[in-house]
């Protein structure tokens, strides 16, 4: 484990994969068909642990193409006011646009409309990928619906052997998608490649059980591949918390209980509020436990990015907390 402690306390990470735009339904509570109005934020899983990293006091920068129109403009500039980098984020003309989700405000069976055709970050290619220098990095973080077809998924895989070869840790958050994918088959074979050119795993019971090719199987999964290679994996298991695996213990780590307005963006907070612990300093277990806290915040906020807390916000949360 001492590789992980000196790589993060480096506090700069890279995020590859995707940002859009989200539409959440407006009063609170209410559904698409009765919505009046709707309040945008940026979304997009890699986009929002972006934000998690930033808002807690991380140097990153997010990797990835966006519609080179308006709604690509806005996702630009509002990832700059949370204090992204946002170099490395490139244009890309012709048909393709940025993701659109239009979610309901709603905590249980809410509907989420999502619109990705010619989605595009599935364009970022390798020659996106050449110019990244990863020395000084602490850890490059993949998001896995960038594996889910070409281009993206071979600049995917060369990011991860630079950010390597360059003593960089390599983040995999499995994040399975079904629309993106061509097959199931395909994106257990991919996603499985991928674990092994990862440092680090993270995925919910779904997510490891497709890995595993059997839910049954999931948690043993992400268990052997912290005795295999990973330095540690964390198999999240929802409102029962989550379960992290190292090549020499493990741990359980429970829920902080919110009121939730929306059931999506937990992952990429808990992501997000991870990895900016670790590079503070932060122990292993207590690492997790504001990850998970993170995710508790963003749920009980309206947007992902918006209810992103800072360092101080989420330290008075943790202390009236006891997970």
């Amino acid at each position: 484990m001492q590789r992980l402690w000196q790589r993060m306390r480096l506090n700069r990470f890279v995020v590859l994969g995707r940002v859009g735009m989200d539409l959440y339904t407006d009063p609170l509570g209410t559904c698409i068909e009765e919505a009046l109005r709707y309040t945008a934020a940026i979304g997009g899983s890699a986009g929002n642990i972006a934000v998690a990293l930033a808002r807690q006091g991380a140097q990153v920068a997010l990797l990835t193409r966006v519609s080179e129109d308006a709604v690509g403009r806005y996702c630009v500039a509002e990832l700059a006011r949370y204090g992204v980098d946002t170099t490395r984020v490139r244009p890309v003309g012709g048909e393709a646009r940025n993701s659109l989700a239009v979610v309901e405000t709603i905590p249980t069976k809410a509907q989420t409309v999502l619109y990705r055709n010619g989605a595009a970050d599935f364009a970022l290619s390798e020659a996106d990928v050449r110019p990244l220098d990863f020395n000084g990095v602490s850890a490059l973080v993949v998001t896995g619906t960038a594996l889910a077809c070409e281009p993206s998924r071979s600049a995917t895989y060369a990011a991860m052997k630079a950010a390597r070869a360059a003593g960089a840790l390599v983040v995999l958050d499995i994040d399975y998608r079904a629309y993106s994918w061509a097959s199931e088959a395909e994106a257990a074979r991919v996603s499985h490649e991928a674990t092994t050119k990862s440092d680090i795993i993270i995925g919910n019971d779904d997510e490891f059980g497709l890995l595993a090719g059997d839910y049954a199987h999931g948690r043993t999964f992400a268990r052997s591949l912290a005795q295999n290679g990973a330095l540690f994996t964390v198999y999240k298991r929802g409102a029962f918390g989550a379960t992290t695996f190292t090549p020499d213990f493990s741990f359980d780590t429970g829920i902080f209980p919110v009121k939730a307005l929306k059931p999506m963006g937990a992952g990429d907070g808990f992501m997000g509020g991870l990895l900016a612990a670790l590079g503070q300093g932060h122990t292993l277990e207590n690492a997790v436990r504001r990850g998970a806290a993170t995710a508790a915040l963003i749920v009980a906020g309206i947007g992902c990015a918006p209810a992103s807390p800072d360092q101080a916000t989420l330290d008075q949360f943790i202390n009236g907390q006891h997970p």
